[in-house]
């Protein structure tokens, strides 16, 4: 069957626009494809392909290329030579690396799409990809994503559901046409303040990982949907406390300022704090926020609210089932009286 389509196919020579040869139970790219110059669709799909056949690099007239389901380990060099191609579907695979130079002939390319695969990294070439819109990388192992990534300016949508990730780069503001950001089912602890720059982002899912609170501006996101279902998240809201003052001292600063870089362990830092008892004594009386993790001296709440989602978001229907209010760190960090009212521990 395969045989008789690909003969209809090269009968029509340059004419020939599309070939479709899903299922086929093909093993290796035809290379008789470098006849049919003229080729803007190859779908080879739900095959048993391992290898991309060289003959394909003739192929420059082609848009739209799917791969999926196949044997492939890694995204194939020939594919820099595809200068016209603007959608390639390379999902179920078992893809792990990219090979060197591929992005670099992708000036094209507009859509991306590596699902279920087995990336465990990303390489710092996909900045290349200027006119990439959409990337979807689920159902990989992916520990990070590199912050050249955030540097797709026509990115709108990037999806990485059922990856590694335990945090995103604060680079990502930079992606200011992002409309649709899929982060479920990770590690992620915390967003970016650079995530609340996002002012054309449209849907939000960080279900399924471990954020208790959300960086300040989250509120102000213009946000349709908004899913966050199976993170420990505070529902309940804290009780009214005291400042000592408006105003922090000169000791305050000073002390979180050392605090904060002897816990990140500045040499100099740490060095020059053993000759200074008197503020050695001082920061020893210091605490730790126990969820933004930041340094504080004073004993008052400063910087912890509960806001409610905006109206206009569409949340997650289990979480329509209670009054949710999104907890917003601005850290000038804070204590309570009572920390324990909604599980902080004594500091």
């Amino acid at each position: 069957m395969a045989e008789r389509l690909l003969i209809r196919a090269l009968k029509g020579g340059k004419n020939t626009k599309m070939v479709i040869l899903n299922g086929k139970n093909i093993t290796k790219m035809p290379s008789v494809l470098e006849k049919l110059p003229g080729l803007k669709t190859l779908y080879l799909q739900n095959n048993q392909i391992s290898k991309v056949c060289p003959e394909i690099s003739s192929l420059t007239q082609l848009t739209a290329l799917n791969l999926g389901n196949n044997l492939l380990e890694e995204v194939p060099e020939e594919m820099k030579y595809l200068t016209s191609l603007k959608k390639l579907h390379l999902f179920r695979n078992k893809i792990h690396r990219f090979a060197s130079g591929v992005c670099d002939g992708l000036q094209s390319l507009i859509l991306l799409n590596l699902n279920n695969n087995q990336l465990t990294w990303i390489p710092q070439e996909i900045s290349r990809l200027k006119n990439l819109r959409c990337l979807s990388i689920n159902h990989n192992q992916l520990a990070s994503i590199p912050r050249e990534l955030c540097f797709l300016e026509n990115l709108s949508e990037l999806q990485l559901n059922y990856n590694q990730l335990v945090c995103i780069p604060k680079e990502i503001k930079f992606l200011k046409k992002l409309r649709k950001l899929l982060l479920s089912r990770n590690n992620i602890k915390s967003l970016p303040e650079g995530l609340c720059n996002l002012f054309n982002l449209r849907i939000l899912d960080v279900a399924g990982n471990v954020i208790q609170m959300f960086p300040p501006g989250f509120q102000d996101l213009k946000l349709r949907e908004f899913y966050c279902e199976g993170n420990p998240l505070f529902l309940k809201q804290p009780v009214s406390a005291i400042k000592q003052e408006d105003v922090w001292s000169l000791q305050e600063i000073t002390s979180r300022f050392i605090m904060n870089q002897l816990a990140e362990k500045n040499p100099f830092l740490m060095k020059a704090i053993k000759w200074y008892p008197q503020v050695r004594s001082i920061i020893s009386q210091g605490r730790k926020c126990a969820i933004c993790e930041k340094f504080f001296l004073t004993i008052w709440l400063e910087c912890v609210e509960f806001f409610p989602p905006s109206k206009n978001w569409k949340i997650s229907r289990n979480l329509q089932l209670v009054p949710l209010r999104i907890l917003i760190c601005s850290y000038k960090c804070f204590y309570q009286r009572n920390p324990n009212i909604f599980g902080i521990a004594q500091v």
